[in-house]
């Protein structure tokens, strides 16, 4: 939850969520959602790994299982967590497992991580209604998982 200071001096409470989403680099991603009105952060990382506070290097070696991945801190109520994902699905390959581009290895698979049921039923959906659009020659590999610890 986030302060803030309403005209009368007052502070307003505003109830913020949490969403993370795995594209690839997390450069890109995080500058396509940073643009995104109703974010209020984002933060890049690691998570879904099994190292704690995995440094650069380890993650490039595979051998910690994170991802790269965005945090995204947004007011639902100026956007949906549904909204983030459709701009979460064309900014990278869904069909591409453990590859973007030219980047391969398991750090830059494609993934969301819930943080609710909610959560993880409208990605499941959203998933499911692209995979079955046409869209794409290939089915879709994201992972849908819960999220775990996110490391900056």
């Amino acid at each position: 939850m986030i302060a803030r200071d309403g005209n009368d001096g007052q502070e307003d409470a505003m109830t913020s969520q949490t969403a993370v989403f795995a594209a690839g680099c997390f450069w890109g991603v995080e500058e396509t959602f940073r643009r995104t009105p109703g974010v209020i952060e984002t933060a890049v990382g690691y998570t879904a790994g099994k190292t704690p506070h995995p440094t650069y290097r380890e993650v490039c070696t595979g051998a910690t299982h994170h991802a790269e991945a965005v945090r995204v801190e947004f007011d639902p109520d100026k956007v949906s967590y549904e909204q983030l994902l459709e701009v979460f699905w064309p900014n990278h390959n869904p069909t591409t497992l453990n590859r973007q581009g030219p980047d391969a290895g398991t750090q830059y698979r494609s993934a969301i991580y819930y943080h609710d049921d909610q959560q993880r039923t409208a990605a499941k959906a959203s998933k499911q209604r692209l995979d079955e659009s046409g869209r794409f020659s290939d089915p879709i590999v994201t992972e849908i998982a819960p999220a775990s610890e996110f490391y900056l």
